[in-house]
């Protein structure tokens, strides 16, 4: 006769609870993100990239902070740890978010995403320095299948180029795991809201001061035409989807997977494009569908637990 702990099988029902619910925001999150990059190429032809992605940070932060004060209260706001903050968000989202703009602007978005899709190697080797997470069998052939799905998805295009904006991507790529996981770690007590908005307050420090900066210098960073209504539009999409609730529901998949097994979802993002350009007449691509179940089988295995 057999007896289950009562206490294990809660722990496993919520481990598993966990597991899903972070799989479900990491879908989520990429496809919202997804939504930014037609915006950003189209917003591209009138905006620097300094300027674009200062607005997009302006504008996420602006919508996120009266947020973040209703549903935590002013005094945890005010007591929260700006200074740190900034430093983790400007240093690694801040920057990262301009240097993928730049890469795009540089190259294409099939160039990035291309590039991108070693991203989960990175974010791997950040859990494993920071001893986080134990490498075994089914974790590496899932960072595989990632990989390579991450590739089939994109392979349709012709690499731009691979020069600066292929250095760009990388470490881009590279800042933004690293910010991810320094979010969920360095701010414990905050609410996932909180940990959004404070680390991409700081992101918006940095690109406001460098476009300050830059201005004074006598670059010419400002957008070449006046903003119309469509612009508008196009930014909304661009900060508020693509940035502010995609982040918001990275950083809740990050601390409930971890930052390894979360970034396997950015390799799905060329699907969701795809997804969303059928809407605009465009046609179904079986490469980019294979691909993403490549990275969606990936997830699986990466996440299955060894047997005891």
């Amino acid at each position: 006769m057999s007896m289950t702990n009562p206490g294990s099988a809660r722990v496993q029902t919520a481990g598993a609870s966990s597991v899903f619910s972070g799989n479900a925001l990491g879908v989520a999150s990429m496809f919202t993100w997804a939504c930014g990059f037609p915006a950003a190429e189209i917003l591209l032809e009138n905006w620097p990239p300094l300027a674009l992605i200062a607005a997009r940070f302006a504008l996420a932060v602006t919508l996120l902070l009266p947020v973040w004060i209703l549903m935590d209260g002013p005094r945890a706001v005010l007591s929260a740890r700006w200074g740190k903050g900034a430093i983790i968000g400007g240093l690694t989202f801040g920057a990262g978010a301009y240097l993928l703009l730049l890469a795009q602007a540089l190259t294409d978005p099939v160039t990035v995403a291309i590039i991108a899709s070693t991203s989960p190697i990175s974010a791997a080797l950040i859990e494993v320095i920071s001893r986080t997470r134990k490498i075994n069998r089914a974790f590496l052939v899932g960072l595989a299948a990632s990989v390579v799905g991450g590739i089939v998805a994109t392979a349709n295009g012709d690499l731009g180029d691979i020069g600066i904006g292929a250095a760009a991507v990388v470490v881009s790529c590279t800042l933004f795991a690293i910010g991810s996981h320094a979010t969920v770690t360095a701010f414990p007590t905050l609410s996932q809201i909180g940990r959004t908005t404070i680390t991409l307050a700081g992101g918006l420090m940095f690109n406001a001061v460098a476009l300050l900066a830059t201005h004074a210098a006598g670059f010419d960073v400002l957008p070449k035409a006046a903003v119309d209504g469509t612009q508008m539009g196009l930014m909304a999409i661009y900060a508020i989807a693509g940035m502010a609730l995609s982040q918001l529901m990275w950083i809740a998949t990050v601390g409930r997977l971890g930052v390894a097994v979360a970034s396997f979802h950015i390799n799905v993002a060329p699907f969701y494009v795809m997804l969303l350009m059928l809407g605009l007449g465009a046609t179904w691509d079986w490469q980019q569908a294979a691909g993403a179940a490549i990275v969606i089988a990936g997830v699986v295995v990466a996440q299955k637990r060894p047997r005891r």
